[in-house]
């Protein structure tokens, strides 16, 4: 029987993901701070639940992500789990943090830009450091949008080298856009790409070019976002879109999607998930999680069973590039 959790499906050489993976986003203090004893239950959790796959960043609060899922795998057996982390934000301490950021009571570091081989080389080191771990499996070039050329001419290189020599086992990207990821995918020879956003219920448009490129170049495809932060977890409280306030026609038609998966006795979560792994090119979902009850309740959404009548109401829906500007 199909376990849409604990399966696997590979990714780059040699390496193969759980169906839901735990994204490290939220162990990073993104939005509100939790503590480490509270991060680590939540590793536990889904250490317990048979996820296998943990994606995390520099990024997410400054090193804080990372440091504590370091935490909370390093005694568990290193080859029974996959881990992924990215380059492209070098760390520097500061006096002030930037009030503009999303996570909150996080070091006073700042998360420059930087995709030059040294910053890479340096990233690494660091990522290492703060987790605890002698290895990487996977590293992604994070974000590098408005860095194209430098990505491609330091930052890829640097990381199919160290993946050549056998010091990391795969090389991604991680981005929120689709255009770019797909040059990428065709110029570099990527193992994984993690689109975050960009394949959900509210917003399918990784599957117009970028999801069949990967299948034709047998390139893994790991989802994140499939909850567009939040909207689709819950329209009605505080909903969040793009890591912004969700405005109104999206909120709108978020509620009309649950309206629908009510009628088939599926909840909005679990079909936000469901949509990202019933596509055959997608490898892995990544989900952000804060707690033990987040969770098993993702658990939950991700083993319940949909009516194929489900997809087909919802495929009359509005599409999300037809919405008012």
């Amino acid at each position: 029987m199909i376990d849409h959790v604990t399966d696997t499906r590979p990714i780059g050489r040699g390496l193969s993901v759980t169906r839901v993976g735990l994204g490290g986003a939220p162990l990073g203090n993104m939005y509100s701070a939790l503590s480490d004893a509270e991060a680590i239950d939540t590793i536990d959790a889904a250490w317990e639940q048979g996820i296998r796959f943990f994606d995390t960043a520099p990024l997410y609060g400054n090193g804080l992500s990372e440091r504590r899922l370091g935490q909370g795998l390093h005694e568990r057996p290193r080859d029974e789990f996959v881990l992924s982390t990215k380059v492209g934000r070098l760390l520097r301490p500061v006096d002030l943090l930037d009030p503009s950021s999303i996570f909150v009571d996080v070091p006073a570091m700042n998360p420059d830009f930087d995709f030059s081989r040294d910053a890479v080389l340096r990233s690494i080191d660091s990522s290492l450091e703060r987790l605890h771990m002698d290895r990487l499996d996977v590293v992604h070039v994070h974000d590098p949008d408005d860095h194209v050329e430098i990505a491609l001419s330091d930052a890829f290189p640097t990381l199919i080298e160290l993946r050549d020599s056998g010091v990391i086992g795969a090389v991604g990207c991680g981005m929120n856009h689709v255009a770019p990821l797909l040059r990428f995918v065709d110029e570099v020879d990527l193992d994984v790409v993690l689109l975050a956003g960009r394949y959900s219920l509210l917003d399918p448009s990784g599957d117009s070019e970028l999801l069949p490129a990967c299948a034709d170049r047998s390139i893994g495809v790991i989802i994140g976002g499939v909850f567009n932060s939040g909207l689709l977890a819950d329209p009605d409280v505080d909903a969040k879109f793009d890591y912004g306030d969700a405005p109104p026609h999206l909120v709108e038609r978020a509620r009309r999607i649950r309206a629908e998966c009510e009628r088939f006795g599926v909840t909005l979560p679990a079909a936000a998930i469901a949509f990202a792994l019933r596509n055959p090119a997608v490898s892995s979902v990544v989900v952000g999680v804060r707690s033990r009850e987040e969770v098993d309740a993702d658990v939950a959404a991700a083993r319940s069973t949909i009516p194929e009548e489900l997809w087909e109401a919802l495929a009359m829906d509005t599409p999300i590039s037809e919405a008012p500007a």
